[in-house]
């Protein structure tokens, strides 16, 4: 599966919107998506990644700005922008390179590649949720006294949830590549010149 550049901008700017629409309200009716589309662009921009990982944490940035700013508040002194902010980037890279593992092993959407998508989005996702769960919770002000105990129960408490979610996700997109695959096939066998003669 080699993708040309104007077919890795194409899916770098569904990357992009499919993350501005859901991290503009990050606990609405509508989680957010942004460490699915972190393994995705791993997966399909690992070519890519020296523009596109940056661009997409930029845009990261640029949403929970303008979010915070739009509730009235200093960007600088919300809750969440903290020391522990910054550890984003080493969760995101885990979700990224764990994309990028993906797409090495990948020969053909069969049962093998869901095996390894499987393995590697739950590895990927605990690696990420540890990363930015403990900086937060140690680094951040939002936690008085923290505790190794109270960030055990911290990490119980909001696991699953975030597991569940980028799940969701990485199913949506793979039942999405399966069709996008299946499609291109039909579109090329379409228009591949007959070898028959009449």
């Amino acid at each position: 599966m080699t993708l040309t550049t104007p077919q890795r901008i194409g899916l770098f700017a569904v990357l992009a919107l499919i993350m501005a629409a859901t991290r503009i309200s990050h606990f609405g009716a509508v989680p957010d998506a942004s460490w699915a589309v972190f393994l995705a662009a791993g997966f399909y921009l690992r070519g890519s990644l020296r523009w596109a990982f940056p661009m997409l944490f930029a845009l990261g940035v640029c949403i929970d700005f303008l979010v915070i700013s739009g509730q009235g508040l200093s960007f600088w002194s919300h809750y969440c922008v903290s020391p522990a902010y910054w550890f984003l980037i080493a969760a995101y890279a885990a979700m990224t390179l764990a994309g990028v593992a993906l797409r090495q092993r990948y020969v053909a959407a069969n049962a093998a590649a869901a095996a390894w998508l499987f393995g590697l989005a739950l590895i990927a996702t605990s690696a990420c949720f540890v990363i930015s769960n403990g900086s937060f919770y140690w680094l951040s002000d939002s936690v008085a006294s923290p505790t190794l105990a109270g960030w055990v129960k911290n990490l119980g408490d909001w696991y699953l949830p975030y597991l569940r979610t980028t799940a969701m996700y990485l199913a949506i997109g793979a039942f999405a590549h399966v069709v996008g695959m299946r499609v291109g096939r039909l579109t090329d066998a379409s228009t591949r010149p007959s070898t028959t003669r009449g």
